[in-house]
């Protein structure tokens, strides 16, 4: 249904590297012709138009008070893209809102085109973030982020991306690369698995969770054993998820 759903366009500039051909007088000059090696710069404006459909959950009470509210951004599985929204609700924070109507949380649920993954889009999530921050009224030091199976795998991705965009992530049965987990000592991470998942093996988060506490930052992990893939039901029905949400704030990145 429409009235459920926004939809978010976003206009981007990108610019890529660049600065003045040094040999050549600058930029805009000739193309050199002398044999040789020669030091050049290239420099071109790309626009991008970012589009996403998303669900949107404003808690009982927003707007009657003047307040800033907490906010996460819920990443779903792989079996929910597409283009309809309905799918998103099966599972996670969308399906818990519909009836928890005072869940205490701003709950932005975004949805991956067909064929598409999370982890090639952090361009579109981290836009989004931004459209909802400047529409609503939304606590930036309070930002959180979660999602499952391949929304667990955007998850960890994202954040490494935006490190300082994230007061704590909550990544359940996904994975990354171990190399970037150095980018994310300063954000409090509590990942999620199922002992018995065969769709992503237990060692994803265990070694992304190793990643991050070598690296020096601070990461724990909740291994469910008697699970299989289905990790996110015990985890989101966990109030003591939501208190250790609220308890972080995000950290200023210090020079």
């Amino acid at each position: 249904m429409k009235s459920n759903w926004l939809m978010c366009s976003v206009l981007v500039s990108v610019l890529s590297v660049g600065c003045a051909q040094m040999e050549n007088g600058g930029m805009g000059s000739k193309s050199i012709k002398t044999p040789g090696q020669h030091r050049q710069a290239f420099a071109k404006k790309v626009t991008k138009t970012l589009i996403c459909d998303y669900l949107l959950f404003l808690p009982e009470g927003y707007g009657q008070t003047k307040q800033d509210w907490p906010m996460i951004l819920f990443l779903h599985g792989a079996g929910e893209r597409g283009d309809d929204l309905q799918k998103v609700k099966k599972h996670g924070l969308p399906k818990i809102v519909q009836r928890q109507k005072d869940f205490p949380f701003v709950v932005v649920s975004p949805q991956c085109p067909e064929d598409d993954w999370w982890t090639e889009k952090a361009d579109v999530l981290i836009n989004l973030v931004d459209e909802i921050v400047a529409k609503y009224d939304i606590d930036e030091e309070r930002i959180y982020l979660t999602g499952l199976s391949m929304g667990g795998y955007g998850t960890w991705t994202l954040a490494w991306t935006y490190p300082e965009r994230f007061a704590a992530i909550a990544p359940i049965c996904g994975g990354g690369k171990r190399f970037m987990a150095r980018r994310l000592d300063n954000v409090p991470i509590w990942a999620f698995h199922g002992a018995k998942d065969r769709v992503v093996p237990q060692r994803e988060s265990e070694e992304m969770v190793k990643a991050v506490r070598a690296g020096g930052g601070s990461a724990k992990l909740t291994i469910y054993p008697n699970a299989g893939h289905d990790s996110w039901t015990e985890t989101y029905k966990n109030q003591k998820l939501y208190d250790w949400f609220l308890s972080h704030r995000r950290v200023a990145k210090t020079e």
